[in-house]
């Protein structure tokens, strides 16, 4: 099977994920995984927040509230992804070491499945562009920009999903820095082309879109430089995907894939219970501070993929202590960076906020500052609940892992917003996402310490 754990403990220890146990602690190790990781999604978080800034220019409050009604394709894109990639790559480390044999073409499998499963999806998409903008909460008023948007981005969906299978597998390969300039790369190139097409040849809207395809090209080119890793256990082979290994790589990965759904999930129901309160001004606030939430769970995602492969390690070694030992040094880097950012934003909110309203909308300014500081008393939780949900799935505790992911994005959020929306209006929306998260971190936290207990038991 698979998921079947190593069983010889001594045999993993010299070597494993592309360092010597024995000259690196595993305190250090963390820092090292987390530190590329955290580079890697903060980098590609800018990219959001540029193009978002460089669309609030070129299509003011409008071409942001477009942009939010059609955010959550992304969310699917990246979904899937996370969905094949982090439970294959967690496959990968609890076997590499011991089994090598059983995950010999897993990667080609996920990835071969993955870019047809979206060349599908992106048909589908144009297909039915107009229902699916109109679904989405597109008016009178944004339909037309929606539909074009979605048309164009819909082909980069393929690339996302391939990409985040890549990078996770190529991280649990021990070769985290590749991932890391992988990213960076595909930052700092994409912006470039994102100017190009908004305001060098003035596709503003259109060439946002455009742009949007390059970012997973150019992030899959640096990518294939792996193939030169000398230590490397990846192979590549063209193999017809068995849908035994599609099963087992998901099953790991769902936990994940529903936290990155029930982003897009959220952003759906706060854009219809906002525009029922208020209007698109308040979906184009809305749009500011998601945004802003994306560079801040970048940060928190940074960690918790830096801790995954080192926790899914040590777990397949039989490990226990140093298991426990890598949750603890991502739990206190996951709070320190967590109360840095919340300080940054509660300081310099109307700063941050202007740098999105190009258009100097009022309305857009009144319910961003009363929104973000209320929203952003959820990042000392998201941020734990992001960890939380990895370690379990690292550890192969799918199921647990599974829970929490169903509860944070969907049971007690979506009712959340609806019934805080009926007690206190605009602010109760605003107040639902910290309310569940914290509820979420109680549950997470008497999981995990009934798991690690049971661990150090055995």
């Amino acid at each position: 099977m698979l998921l079947k754990q190593a069983s010889n403990k001594g045999d993993g220890s010299k070597f494993c994920g592309g360092f010597n146990m024995n000259s690196m602690s595993i305190t250090k190790e963390v820092q090292h995984y987390v530190s590329r990781n955290v580079a890697a999604t903060l980098g590609m978080s800018m990219y959001v927040i540029i193009d978002t800034l460089f669309i609030s220019i070129a299509a003011g409050a409008l071409g942001l509230t477009t942009l939010n009604l059609v955010l959550p394709l992304f969310n699917v894109f990246n979904g899937m992804g996370l969905l094949l990639g982090v439970g294959g790559a967690t496959i990968f480390s609890l076997n590499k070491v011991m089994h090598p044999e059983r995950i010999k073409s897993l990667f080609s499998q996920l990835m071969i499945f993955a870019f047809t499963f979206g060349l599908i999806l992106a048909t589908l998409l144009n297909i039915f562009a107009i229902p699916i903008v109109n679904f989405l909460g597109a008016d009178d008023a944004t339909r037309q920009m929606a539909i074009i948007y979605l048309r164009i981005v819909s082909w980069s969906g393929p690339l996302y999903m391939i990409n985040y299978i890549a990078i996770n597998f190529i991280r649990n390969d021990g070769n985290p820095t590749l991932t890391m300039k992988a990213t960076l790369t595909e930052t700092l190139s994409v912006i470039l082309i994102d100017w190009f097409f908004i305001f060098g040849i003035g596709l503003k809207l259109e060439g946002a879109a455009l742009a949007v395809l390059f970012s997973p090209a150019i992030s899959l080119a640096v990518l294939s430089f792996h193939h030169k890793f000398t230590k490397r256990q990846l192979e590549w082979h063209w193999v017809v995907p068995q849908l035994r290994n599609i099963w087992c790589s998901a099953r790991l990965g769902v936990a994940s894939a529903l936290n990155e759904l029930s982003t897009g999930v959220s952003i759906y129901f706060f854009n219809h219970v906002l525009l029922q309160l208020a209007n698109n001004y308040a979906v184009a606030a809305y749009g500011v501070i998601s945004n802003i939430a994306i560079v801040v769970l970048a940060i928190a995602n940074g960690v918790a993929l830096g801790v995954q492969p080192l926790a899914s390690r040590e777990f397949g070694k039989h490990e226990y202590k140093n298991v426990s030992m890598t949750l603890k040094n991502g739990i206190i880097i996951t709070l320190f960076l967590a109360t840095i950012s919340f300080i940054i934003l509660i300081t310099f909110k109307h700063p941050i906020i202007e740098i999105f309203n190009a258009s100097h909308s009022s309305q857009l300014l009144a319910y961003a500052s009363v929104g973000l500081p209320i929203y952003f008393i959820s990042v000392f939780f998201s941020a734990l609940n992001l960890l939380f949900i990895l370690f379990l799935t690292a550890i192969g505790s799918a199921r647990a892992s599974f829970s929490l992911s169903i509860l944070r994005g969907y049971i007690i959020l979506l009712p959340a917003i609806f019934i805080l929306a009926k007690v206190a209006g605009i602010n109760g929306v605003w107040a639902a996402v910290p309310f569940t998260e914290f509820v979420i971190t109680c549950i997470g936290g008497i999981i995990i310490y009934q798991r690690l207990k049971k661990l150090n038991k055995d």
